[in-house]
């Protein structure tokens, strides 16, 4: 049995904390509230997707109680994803008690803004600190072939009331595919820079089985994506990190100065593996903990908060265990069956 990593705080309390057997420690947690989502990217889910019954989904106290216990072993960042994860009832429940939490510094939402025009001011007062917008396209058509139901218009509304609202941060998050928003890279760029908003250009992870989409021939590598936009803007890498992947770059005019306040930011699963830093873990809606992307290694949650409904001591020390099975890394290959048959929608985004 792993027994973590114990530090001292100020205060001389003991603190455990998540640290794997490769002595990484977790400090992010991606809690999924939901599989069900208002549309249906091809790169996300099939057309015809069979969604987790109700029932068996973790409850919002449930979820709670779970981002707690994590928060009580030093994590200090916790997104809130899905799915769509508006489209859960009462989620705001979730946010309002995780946003209360001391020693949780960056409490994020991922979302296709599609729900932000009604939800955005709400979120801000619970307490979000910063939201990621998945937005592959600016073209009106573009984006209704891309999510195969979505309207742009409604996404858009959403960006501009959390623009309004005032969080910490907003950025924008872009599966780059070949032959369907490749050449739209500069279009995006100064989408963002113009409403002073960071960008993450995200390469396509192989879960699950899309049918007739080829994850291959799709394919753009960050470097490609990075060279293309030098040869229009100067761009210099920093040390900046939001506790994620992403690889973050800066506009630099020809004195060197910073140009404006927009990033650019790379998450390179292909082509730059960044499994030996990964802080990271995830719960899906279901409540599996799962401790990499792209593995099967997991713990079912919901068969111990419910075998413990009183007892958070049972659930820090799952927790605790789980470390022990944390891989070092995963196996994505884009010319092979997807391993992992999960969709992302499964896994929480």
């Amino acid at each position: 049995m792993s027994q973590g990593s114990t530090t001292v705080t100020e205060d001389n309390k003991p603190v455990t904390k998540l640290v794997d057997r490769f002595g990484r420690q977790v400090t992010y947690v991606r809690l999924s509230v939901t599989d069900r989502c208002d549309l249906r990217c091809v790169y996300c889910m099939s057309e015809d997707m069979k969604f987790v019954p109700r029932e068996q989904l973790l409850t919002l106290e449930e979820m709670s109680r779970i981002g707690t216990a994590f928060v009580d072993l030093g994590v200090n960042k916790i997104r809130i994803s899905g799915g769509e994860p508006l489209t859960r009832r009462n989620i705001l429940s979730v946010f309002e008690t995780l946003g209360k939490l001391d020693g949780l510094t960056d409490l994020t939402l991922t979302t296709n803004a599609t729900l932000l025009e009604k939800y955005a001011q709400p979120l801000r007062d619970a307490g979000v600190t910063r939201i990621n917008i998945s937005l592959d396209t600016i073209q009106p058509e573009r984006f209704t072939k891309i999510t195969r139901i979505g309207k742009l218009e409604k996404t858009m509304a959403g960006i501009d009331k959390a623009l309004e609202v005032g969080f910490d941060n907003i950025k924008i998050n872009t599966v780059v595919m070949k032959n369907f928003n490749h050449d739209e890279i500069i279009d995006l760029v100064e989408f963002i820079r113009d409403r002073g908003m960071d960008i993450s250009f995200i390469e396509e992870m192989p879960l699950g089985d899309m049918g007739d989409h080829d994850r291959a021939l799709s394919y753009c590598s960050s470097d490609d994506i990075l060279s293309e936009l030098r040869e229009k803007y100067n761009l210099v890498g920093t040390d900046e990190s939001t506790g994620g992947p992403a690889k973050y770059f800066r506009f630099i005019d020809s004195n060197g100065d910073r140009e404006s306040e927009s990033r650019i930011g790379f998450i390179s699963p292909h082509s730059h593996n960044f499994c030996d830093t990964c802080n990271r873990v995830r719960v899906t809606a279901e409540g599996m903990l799962l401790l990499c992307l792209g593995q099967e290694h997991s713990m079912d949650l919901r068969q111990i908060v419910r075998a413990h409904p009183t007892d958070d001591e049972a659930l820090r020390n799952a927790l605790i265990e789980s470390m022990q099975i944390k891989p070092k890394g995963h196996d994505f290959n884009l010319n092979e069956q997807p391993i992992i048959m999960r969709h992302m929608s499964a896994t929480g985004g």
